[in-house]
């Protein structure tokens, strides 16, 4: 018999401490209540889905899924995101809900990880579906959303970066015949790998103003200026809608006043073959990975059968905790009842009269006021003896 794993937990998995759920929890408060004032509702959907319907539609890997078997046979997925399960959701029980709908989660999701990954199976994201809205006015609600919940949340210093995917597809398109080429370009920008992306190009054999503008393609980030510089490097007529949406975008922005948390990346690009048209992602100083992620997916809500536009993002809650100020102090007394077993009716009570008036109390039965009198609880603001002698 193999044996028991004790004390091990799957791979990936972790417990949550009293100390970091109750930050957690401060947090998942202080974002929904941003977001509720924002007109959006809260939902929640089940943690196995089936693969067909939501694991197939998802932009997770299917090899990063937990999978397994029900009792009819179907094959249900641990959620891998939460976006997919709302498209279900607004194509089903909300398919007749006039658009646009407005919807936010705080949800666990689950992503199988390799051996050597060393990252979370399971993390907690609070995150937003704008679902109906087409407009670069929807883009610049969820963005600048994103921020006023990361000023809620307490983070110092912070930045989200913009790009738009038909920037970068537009370019590579005007620049390199190879399909398979463009990819490896879009991958080295997914990666953040500058370095490969300019050995690839130095091996391509096209005229040297196309390599002069992919080559700087990595310079454009920045502010505002930045949008005429990409303009200038456009050939055809997709860059050129990306970069005019993104102008307008950056207008919506500075009417909302957050502009100073915000810079424009052209070169961002945020899971291959997903988003499809404004991507952003959000960075907090110390911390070496994305905070939050997101941008527009106009052709999710079409695999359940209502097409229709749809942007929104995710905060990772495990990050947010690392760049958040610690609570401060509990503000509610703590009071520890003692009391003997004569006492005990008369102790509750007493206890469930505090509790009423603010407390926090904790009861605990003693043996006599011997054994009470040696209680030291340094974790409580008072003691109180309830035993035969009296209090």
């Amino acid at each position: 018999m193999a044996k028991p794993l004790g004390f091990e937990k799957p791979l990936g998995m972790r417990d949550i401490l009293p100390e970091s759920l109750a930050k957690q929890r401060h947090l998942e408060r202080r974002l929904a209540q941003c977001i509720s004032r924002w007109g959006y509702e809260e939902i929640a959907t089940p943690s196995l889905e089936y693969y067909d319907t939501v694991g197939a539609a998802s932009a997770t890997l299917t090899d990063r899924m937990f999978r397994l078997l029900d009792k009819q046979g179907h094959t249900v997925v641990l959620r891998p995101d939460m976006t997919t399960p709302i498209a279900r959701v607004v194509s089903s029980l909300y398919k007749d809900v006039p658009l646009p709908i407005r919807l936010f989660y705080q949800a666990n999701v689950f992503r199988a990880q390799e051996k050597e990954a060393g990252r979370n199976a399971e993390f907690f994201q609070t995150g937003i579906e704008l679902i109906g809205d087409a407009s670069d006015d929807a883009d610049a609600e969820a963005i600048a959303l994103a921020v006023f919940c990361l000023r809620a949340a307490g983070v110092e210093t912070f930045r989200i970066a913009i790009g738009h995917v038909d920037f970068v597809d537009g370019l590579l398109e005007d620049a390199v015949e190879e399909e398979s080429v463009r990819n490896q370009f879009r991958q080295f920008l997914y990666e953040r790998d500058f370095v490969g992306f300019r050995q690839l190009l130095a091996t391509l054999d096209i005229d040297g103003e196309a390599k002069d503008r992919l080559e700087a393609l990595l310079r454009l980030q920045g502010g505002k200026r930045k949008i005429a510089e990409a303009y200038e490097l456009t050939r055809n007529e997709k860059a050129r809608r990306a970069v005019e949406t993104v102008a307008s975008l950056w207008e919506a922005l500075e009417a909302y006043g957050v502009t100073d948390d915000l810079l424009l990346d052209f070169n961002l690009i945020i899971n291959l073959n997903y988003y499809t048209g404004i991507v952003f992602e959000g960075y907090a100083a110390d911390l070496g990975s994305p905070l939050l992620g997101g941008g527009r997916y106009d052709h999710l809500l079409a695999q359940f059968g209502r097409p229709t536009s749809a942007t929104g993002f995710a905060i990772k809650m495990d990050r947010l905790l690392q760049v958040t100020p610690a609570l401060e102090g509990q503000s509610v007394s703590r009071v520890l009842l003692l009391y003997t077993e004569n006492c005990r009716k008369m102790a509750l009570s007493e206890a469930q009269l505090l509790r009423e008036d603010g407390l926090v109390v904790v009861t605990r039965l003693v043996e006599n006021a011997e054994e009470a009198s040696a209680y030291q609880e340094s974790t409580y603001s008072k003691v109180i003896c309830m035993t035969e002698q009296g209090e």
